[in-house]
């Protein structure tokens, strides 16, 4: 059985994990913390980890075996501090960490196990690797390389952190030797080879859509992964979980979960 406390339950992302983990035998969401209360849990739900930590400690019943964090950039120092103070692995699903942050996960991960990824769909990471290959045949042929990603109108960053980790998995397969184009509005020159463009487009509720489209000499290789839902991250985030339990300290990601399914 896997222990899961739930960093940002009463969220929409922690409501539909907490769903996902109702239908799993093999786990069982056993506390939540949220700042809101205006949910009802079938688990007990704390304001703040130290409140957590001290319900823990009257018998124990309530102690995770990893935590899943869905909260916000500004909440996650907090649980840093208490999986290092706990030694408790995590999956941290939050995005938007500042730099800063990013080196305490780092330094977290020298003390236990933890699992953070740009995207935590399965398919998306399953697609990073697909990349690597095809990169590494299609490039040297010639085949210039773009990446448009479309998001809903609410999205402010662009482009997706996603579309960048696209990009990053390609150009990790050639020593970083390419540059990405943002915007050719302003640009009036040849593409260059060694580059990598990326697009945003912004509309509706699109909920993410990615395609890497390698363009030859008359053929064209398109991958695409459209997410329906949010749902998918939350999957991920659920198989995240299941994996970390009992993994030794470290930094892990979701290629790591798919290799180990």
């Amino acid at each position: 059985m896997v222990k899961i406390l739930m960093h940002g339950c009463n969220g929409h992302m922690g409501q539909v994990i907490s769903r996902l983990v109702e239908a799993e035998a093999e786990m069982e969401i056993i506390a939540g913390v949220d700042v809101s209360d205006h949910i009802s849990n079938s688990y007990p739900v704390y304001k703040s980890l130290e409140d957590y930590r001290q319900a823990c400690g009257q018998d124990g019943s309530l102690l995770a075996d990893v935590a899943i964090d869905f909260s916000s950039a500004a909440a996650v120092d907090k649980l840093l501090d208490y999986c290092e103070a706990q030694l408790m692995p995590s999956v941290l699903c939050t995005t938007g960490l500042s730099p800063e942050q990013l080196e305490r996960v780092k330094a977290l991960s020298h003390k236990t196990a933890v699992l953070k990824s740009a995207n935590m769909s399965l398919g998306i990471n399953l697609l990073l690797k697909l990349l690597k290959e095809a990169a590494g045949v299609l490039a040297p042929a010639g085949f210039d390389i773009e990446i448009v990603e479309k998001h809903h109108n609410q999205k402010v960053d662009a482009p997706s952190g996603t579309a960048l980790a696209l990009a990053d998995s390609i150009n990790e397969e050639f020593n970083n030797e390419y540059t990405y184009v943002y915007d050719r509005s302003n640009r009036r020159q040849k593409r260059d080879k060694k580059e990598i463009g990326l697009s945003a487009v912004r509309g509706g509720t699109i909920v993410g859509d990615h395609d890497v489209i390698f363009a030859g000499e008359d053929e064209v290789i398109t991958f695409s992964h459209t997410a329906y839902s949010k749902n998918v991250f939350a999957k991920g985030a659920v198989q995240a979980a299941k994996f970390l339990k009992g993994k030794p300290a470290g930094l892990y990601d979701m290629s790591d979960v798919i290799e180990g399914a």
